[in-house]
């Protein structure tokens, strides 16, 4: 692994990778804080400071983008921080106009009243002006990203010659393909790659994002930095965690996920310059590197720092997958409230495990005086199932209303009796408490002016297993993307590490019920949770065929599903699309998240629980 250098024997590049927590459309704000990190990792001696991808706007801005006062807001911006950067590079994420020539003509754009072309572009600011550009050439288009939408690529592979070093910078999705601008920029001469992110968390996703970034500088020789951005923004949780790799692909540092923080260190450029031992790398053909980009070389100026220490190699951080999923969902919900100017929450709690786990993130991520419970028991309500929501309150320091529904639910019934006439009783019977609960909640919100949490996890989510203007009554869904068993996980895990242990074993232990008839179970309707979790993720995250899915199923020895539950779980889901449509936003931690990740059809008569012809 490379080593930091005791002296100056050779060139040192000292690089600053900023982790910033940006917001969504509060420009002089994110440059606000653009300059104040600038200014900070200039004291620091640093040659240059990358930002992450799109850092002015805020990231993602969506539909924004198609305002011109706010693109060109965001290039004011821009001018600002430029006219701060002095004896310092910075690089800055931004949305740039271009001149038309790439696509619609701004005279048309104009007359449409739309920006016109728009590039997701690094600002590479220095000498207090933007003195290049660089243009984002991959745009992703899948999962929650939507790229295509807005931006056009770019075709140039710049590089930039600072203090003797010859650096390229790229844009996120720019270094996840095999052959990519980096290379072109490294066959270009290129000793260090830096590139800027905006990649949302999933859990084990930042391991996946350490291979490519070391795969990059393996293959260049060269090092290879890749900084992230940190924060919530609605249902994107961004988890930091920037790069460093040595030009033989060892990891050299990785920053701390779920906060800000400015990284700094020093590159050893003589390291590169040894492994490549005169020739520049070719990692891929002339022609793969033709069609990514053209290379370009440009001087900057900058001023050398006085005489600077060398900076000890920061620590290597890591953190557990359970950890991370806690910490995603707590820094979720945190910047939800505080992006959008909520200060308080409200929870039904019910005395299970999943209002518990949500009251947990809550009073984690607001603090517990901001958190309001409210049991609002009903006629099938057990006094175990109150007194456990009770106790979840003490020990998080949480207050609890309790707000008994039976009045109510008598009045449904006699408001409904005549409608429901001569009609069996069915579940609507039974989800008219849940309906009621919403409403309270709702009425709550209203009054004072807090946010409901829904409660519901991913498991539930899936199957439409929840009361559409019930239970999913609510302004944000903190665990909407948890599958169950992870639910119990993460209770465990924060009694486990504290402070506290907010989750009682009898809330763990006891069989999960909605407690809206006699004597029910979740179970009595859903195959046991350790299937269905199962089953679930090879049916939507893995996009499995149903046959593949009970082949899998069947050549297991342990409790397993079976041809008929596969079938009636695809069912559940596909039925369901109608009420997650209308679900609130919620924390996205896995790979395939219902919503922007997965986007089906709400009248369709695809049918692939239903056994094929010839089948």
């Amino acid at each position: 692994m490379p080593r930091t250098p005791t002296n100056n024997a050779g060139p040192i590049l000292r690089i600053a990778l900023a982790q910033v927590n940006t917001t969504v459309g509060d420009l002089a704000g994110n440059a606000r804080i653009v300059k104040e990190r600038v200014a900070e990792a200039k004291r620091l001696g640093a040659d240059i400071v990358a930002f992450p991808e799109l850092t002015l706007p805020g990231y993602p801005p969506e539909d924004l983008l198609l305002s011109p006062d706010f693109i060109a807001g965001n290039e004011a911006a821009l001018r600002d921080v430029a006219a701060h950067v002095y004896g310092i590079v910075a690089v800055v994420g931004f949305a740039e106009r271009a001149n038309g020539a790439m696509g619609v003509p701004q005279a048309a754009a104009a007359a449409s009243g739309l920006p016109g072309v728009l590039h997701n572009s690094a600002a590479v600011l220095a000498g207090g002006r933007v003195a290049h550009v660089y243009r984002k050439v991959l745009l992703p288009n899948y999962g929650v990203f939507d790229e295509k939408r807005y931006f056009t690529p770019g075709n140039e592979c710049p590089v930039f010659d600072i203090n003797g070093v010859k650096v390229g910078f790229n844009v996120c999705e720019d270094i996840w393909f095999p052959v990519g601008p980096s290379d072109v920029q490294c066959a270009a001469g290129a000793e260090a790659i830096i590139t800027i992110n905006g990649s949302p968390y999933e859990m084990g996703k930042e391991d996946v994002r350490a291979g490519l970034v070391q795969a990059v500088a393996r293959r260049n020789k060269a090092f290879a930095a890749y900084v992230n951005m940190v924060g919530g923004q609605d249902e994107l949780v961004f988890d930091g965690g920037s790069i460093l790799t040595g030009p033989d692909g060892a990891l050299v540092a990785l920053g701390p996920m779920f906060e800000e923080a400015l990284l700094v260190y020093d590159l050893d450029i003589s390291l590169v310059r040894r492994a490549r031992n005169g020739t520049l790398p070719a990692s891929a053909t002339a022609n793969d590197l033709r069609r990514v980009g053209k290379s370009s070389h440009h001087s900057l100026p900058h001023m050398r720092p006085a005489a600077r220490p060398i900076l000890a190699a920061p620590e290597v951080c890591s953190m557990g997958r359970v950890e991370s999923v806690y910490r995603a969902l707590v820094l979720g919900t945190k910047d939800y409230f505080r992006k959008t100017g909520f200060k308080k929450a409200l929870i039904g709690m019910s005395g299970g495990v999943d209002s518990t786990l949500v009251c947990a993130v809550a009073a984690d991520a607001l603090g517990a005086e901001n958190v309001t419970g409210v049991a609002m028991p009903s006629r099938f309500s057990s006094e175990n199932s109150f007194l456990d929501a009770a106790e979840v309150c003490r020990r998080l320091g949480v207050k609890l209303w309790t707000i008994p529904i039976e009045p109510a639910h008598r009045a449904f019934e006699g408001m409904l009796a005549e409608a429901y006439t001569g009609a069996a009783p069915n579940v609507a019977e039974e989800n008219v408490q849940a309906r009621i609960r919403g409403n309270v909640l709702m009425s709550l919100s209203n009054k004072f002016g807090w946010l409901v949490l829904t409660t519901g996890n991913k498991s539930e989510m899936a199957t439409g297993y929840a009361t559409l203007y019930g239970d999913m009554a609510g302004g944000y869904a903190v665990i909407k993307d948890v599958p169950k068993m992870l639910v119990y996980e993460l209770c465990h895990w924060r009694n486990r590490v504290g402070p506290g242990s907010p989750v009682p074993q009898s809330v763990i232990d006891k069989a999960p019920t909605a407690e809206l008839k006699p004597n029910q179970t979740d179970q009595d309707s859903l195959p046991p949770y350790a299937v269905l979790d199962r089953v679930l993720e090879m049916y939507v995250e893995q996009r499995m065929p149903i046959e593949a899915i009970v082949a899998a199923e069947a050549a297991r020895a342990d409790e397993h599903a079976d041809e008929v539950t596969v079938r009636r779980v695809a069912k559940m889901v596909e039925r369901a699309e109608y009420k997650r449509r209308q679900a609130a936003p919620g924390v996205k931690i896995t790979g395939l998240a219902f919503g922007r990740d997965r986007r089906m059809p709400l009248a369709s008569r695809w049918q692939p629980w239903e056994k094929q012809a010839g089948g």
